[in-house]
């Protein structure tokens, strides 16, 4: 199992039946194939439509339906498609139960910024603004550290924020991480990793869990 299918499938079992989720871009789509169609969890797709479903088997994509990053999907029973301004009118009217997005960075106040590198070209945030303050919960998927080894999980952000404390749960390779009230809270700790590990690899201070586990998933 790759470290991006581990974090999808980690943040699949935080689901409930009934949820209404928002997958956002990248790591966070993979979310999606680890959730059974039976789990009753409604899976939002920005780009108008809900009920998406994991990705679809070789040969059997169909060009009209992507999600908010243009890959394949499905669509479960029951499915529905709108337009833009309804799409946006569930995310902005609190209808959402859960988002999922991806980071470049987050720190110990639960401030997130996934959408800009300076110097470099690259695509705006999209709905990210809106997703975390829409959504009644933020979950961050992301590998714990950079391409060259760096902290991401950091004591400030130091990129341009997306959102200020609105994160509630980190989930990397490494960790499941919560955000409090008093900072982050080191809950899980990945098969064959030490506290110390996870420590190494981030920036921000950890507060250990008294009920720490390893990550189940």
């Amino acid at each position: 199992m790759t470290s991006r299918e581990l974090i999808a499938k980690r943040i699949a079992r935080e689901l409930k039946s009934g949820n209404l989720v928002n997958l956002g871009i990248g790591l966070p789509t993979l979310v999606a194939n680890y959730i059974p169609e039976e789990a009753g969890i409604i899976l939002h797709s920005e780009n108008g439509f809900v009920g998406m479903g994991a990705t679809p088997s070789p040969g059997l994509e169909d060009k009209d339906i992507t999600n908010a990053g243009g890959q394949y999907v499905t669509v479960l029973p029951g499915g529905a498609f709108f337009d833009s301004a309804m799409s946006f009118a569930i995310i902005r009217g609190g209808h959402l139960d859960v988002t999922v997005l991806g980071a470049l960075e987050v720190d110990e106040n639960g401030n997130l910024a996934n959408w800009m590198v300076p110097g470099k070209t690259v695509p705006g945030m999209g709905g990210a603004m809106d997703l975390t303050v829409g959504a009644k919960k933020v979950i961050i998927a992301m590998e714990h550290t950079a391409k060259d080894g760096s902290p991401k999980i950091l004591k400030e952000c130091r990129l341009p924020l997306t959102a200020k404390k609105e994160v509630d749960l980190i989930v990397s390779e490494m960790a499941v991480i919560e955000v409090t009230p008093d900072g982050l809270l080191l809950k899980e700790t990945a098969p064959g990793l030490t506290v110390e590990d996870v420590m190494k690899a981030t920036e921000a201070e950890l507060k250990v869990d008294p009920m720490l586990r390893e990550m189940d998933v």
